[in-house]
C-alpha cells in the first residue's frame, strides 16, 4: 500500500513538472551547439535530453529568475575534454577538464537584469565535456543520458544564481536538482554510492 501511494505521488509530481515546463516552453529559446562529434555518435537523443532537462530546471526555479511576461534564452554546448580544460584554465585557473561549466550572462543572476526591450533575456551558456561525463557515468553506474540530464539541470541552475559553495546552499541546490530530475524520470543522482564521484564537478 505504501509503495502504491508513493508511486501515485511520483506520478502526480511528474505531471505537475511537465505542465509547468510546457507553460515555460513558448518563452524559452534554447540553442544547442555540438562541436564534439562523440556526443552525436553515443547519444542520438542528446538534443531532446538537453532541452527537456533545461526546461524542467527553468520551470522549477521560475519564481527565482523571470517575470511571467518575459522571455529568455540560453545556450548549451556539447563539447569535449579539451574545450572544458581550456575554459577551466582560462576562467577558473584550474588546468584540468571538468564535466560542466556555466557562464551566467549576469553576475547577480537574471533577476538583476531587467530586459531593455522585447528581446529575450540572455541567461548564459552551459558547456559540457563528453569524455569526462561518459567516464563518470560508467564509474557511477548511470546511463550517459541520465548523467547528461543531471549536469544540464546542474548547469542551468548555476545560470540562475544557485551555487554549492556553502553547505546550506549546496543542500538546497541538490534538493532542487533531485526534484527536477524526478519530474523528468531520472533517479536521484546523489545516492550514497554516487556521491563521492560527484566531487569532480568544477
Amino acid at each position: 500500500m505504501i509503495h502504491l501511494e508513493r508511486k501515485g505521488r511520483d506520478v502526480e509530481r511528474r505531471g505537475r513538472a511537465e505542465m509547468t515546463a510546457k507553460a515555460t516552453d513558448s518563452r524559452i529559446a534554447i540553442d544547442i551547439a555540438e562541436p564534439c562529434a562523440a556526443w552525436r555518435a553515443a547519444l542520438p537523443r542528446r538534443r531532446v535530453i538537453c532541452r527537456a532537462a533545461a526546461r524542467a530546471a527553468l520551470a522549477a526555479a521560475c519564481d527565482r529568475w523571470l517575470a511571467d511576461s518575459a522571455a529568455a534564452e540560453l545556450s548549451i554546448v556539447l563539447g569535449d575534454d579539451t574545450m572544458l580544460r581550456r575554459l577551466n584554465r582560462q576562467w577558473r585557473g584550474k588546468d584540468r577538464p571538468t564535466n560542466v561549466l556555466s557562464f551566467p550572462a549576469h553576475d547577480e543572476g537574471p533577476r538583476a537584469a531587467a530586459p531593455q526591450s522585447d528581446a529575450p533575456l540572455p541567461l548564459g551558456d552551459v558547456v559540457l565535456a563528453f569524455g569526462t561525463i561518459a567516464d563518470e557515468a560508467v564509474a557511477q553506474g548511470k546511463t550517459l543520458a541520465d548523467h547528461l540530464a543531471h549536469l544540464v539541470v546542474h548547469g542551468v541552475l548555476h545560470l540562475l544564481g544557485l551555487d554549492h559553495e556553502a553547505a546550506a546552499a549546496a543542500a538546497r541546490m541538490e534538493a532542487l536538482e533531485v526534484a527536477v530530475l524526478a519530474g523528468i524520470g531520472v533517479a536521484d543522482p546523489y545516492v550514497a554510492t554516487a556521491r563521492p564521484k560527484q566531487a569532480r564537478h568544477g
